[in-house]
């Protein structure tokens, strides 16, 4: 059975990018463009991994993942951080909410799917 992934990304190319090529590995996608509805949207798709862009508009991905991993349905997924500010700082805390992995844009497709890969 194809694994699920749910992508929330506000960056319409990014996100086609990234879904495209997900499909590509014959994932199942599901597209979210408004991380205000990334947690209900996970609900319902039940997905295997997520993978969330850090700096996006409404809510932060840092805040999103703090949301994730709170929800008692949702805390067992896996969470790929994909961000454009890659600091040193940014990783730990990030990892610290609880992505399992991270990712910095501009991304290489060959880490990219590495990550995914590792994940699920």
């Amino acid at each position: 059975m194809a694994k699920r992934v749910l992508v929330v990304e506000d960056n319409e190319l990014n996100l086609k990018l990234f879904c495209d090529l997900l499909r590509a590995h014959e994932f199942v996608v599901e597209p979210v463009r408004d991380g205000r509805e990334a947690v209900q949207r996970a609900r319902e798709f039940a997905p295997d991994l997520v993978v969330m862009d850090i700096q996006m508009p409404h809510v932060t991905g840092y805040d999103l993942l703090l949301q994730l991993k709170a929800d008692p349905g949702l805390r067992h997924i896996p969470v790929m951080a994909v961000t454009a500010y890659a600091g040193r700082d940014d990783e730990e805390r990030l990892r610290a909410a609880g992505a399992e992995a991270y990712v910095s844009k501009p991304i290489t497709l060959a880490r990219f799917m590495a990550a995914i890969t590792a994940l699920i």
